[in-house]
């Protein structure tokens, strides 16, 4: 269904990324790959890794960073949605410890899972409660560690990095903006990309330890034809209903799957390639961290400006999908 929002807009930006560097070379030491392969197929150079922190200290981080871009207290906040697959805990919510560790206590916090779809989903859902009057300023995060759910041994280690990205969403009272959204899931898809062990289909055991089924399980080209597929539709989708063409985009600030994806979509929606914004070569794919990383590092090195049409678009497992144009305010 088509969804149009006018009086949001992105308040400010932040983001944050764990100080240890994991490079390809690294990677080829251990495992049966090339630099050049990776480099080749997937686009990424190096990736960063945590080592002692928590997906709730890169979330918190990068709010803190966003809430100094807004000019807001954590006080200000009335709700705070962490989008991750890679939580502190099962219990309690990763939303609910970012909360005490900024001392956010005026806010309402919850958790949203749609993994490297999730930052669009929970963007989309907070923009919703402003829009409806609930709340005034609400802290949309994006943070995964998937080094913690990787195998090192295998060959698919290599996609993933580590990270966090933050937006502060806040009533736009001069209702001189443009939000609109298209959301999908299809649970057809649910096991192609997956982590087995750890819920209450495989409880933590020695048997999901021995069989490894506490790390991710992806199939490759299921995600790739998927991706290929299904963006191109959301994006075409979207500026329908905005009464946008392509040419009106300034950029397409994507989820970071793979490069061979991001340049197919491109190619599929008549986008030149320069107005995707990349930053895979350095963090790889943060997951549900993604979009907020690069649209931190985009706004703040002055490449988006008042009146810009932003476009969005993510895919992830479950599957879920959707893309979103945001007309800059700020």
């Amino acid at each position: 269904m088509k969804q149009q929002i006018n009086n949001v807009k992105i308040a400010g930006t932040g983001s944050y990324l764990p100080a240890t560097i994991v490079t390809n070379a690294d990677i080829e030491k251990t495992v049966d790959t090339t630099d050049q392969w990776i480099r080749n197929h997937i686009g990424v150079t190096e990736r960063r890794i945590v080592t002692t922190e928590t997906t709730s200290d890169l979330a918190a981080k990068a709010a803190i960073n966003a809430l100094e871009s807004a000019g807001l207290f954590p006080a200000d906040i009335d709700l705070i949605i962490v989008a991750t697959s890679t939580p502190d805990r099962l219990a309690p919510s990763t939303a609910c410890i970012v909360q005490d560790k900024i001392k956010a206590y005026n806010a309402v916090a919850f958790d949203l899972a749609a993994v490297c779809s999730g930052f669009l989903f929970a963007y989309s859902t907070a923009a919703q409660f402003i829009a409806a009057g609930t709340y005034e300023h609400v802290l949309v995060i994006g943070a995964d560690t998937f080094s913690k759910i990787t195998d090192w041994s295998r060959r698919d280690c290599v996609f993933f990095g580590d990270g966090a990205g933050a937006v502060v969403l806040s009533e736009n009272k001069n209702n001189d903006g443009m939000m609109n959204f298209r959301l999908f899931s299809d649970g057809r898809g649910k096991f192609n990309f997956t982590i087995p062990g750890g819920g209450s289909e495989f409880p933590v055991s020695q048997h999901t330890v021995d069989e490894g089924l506490r790390y991710f399980q992806m199939n490759g080209k299921a995600v790739f034809e998927t991706a290929i597929s299904k963006l191109p539709e959301a994006i075409n989708q979207v500026l329908e209903d905005s009464c946008l063409t392509i040419s009106n985009i300034k950029m397409l600030v994507p989820h970071q799957p793979n490069i061979n994806i991001l340049k197919e979509t491109a190619l599929r929606i008549n986008l030149p390639f320069e107005k995707v914004m990349v930053n895979l070569d350095k963090y790889a794919n943060t997951s549900g961290a993604t979009i907020p990383i690069i649209l931190d590092e985009t706004y703040k090195t002055n490449k988006i400006a008042a009146g810009d049409y932003i476009l969005f678009a993510a895919v992830g497992s479950g599957w879920t999908w959707g893309a979103g144009i945001m007309k800059w305010t700020i």
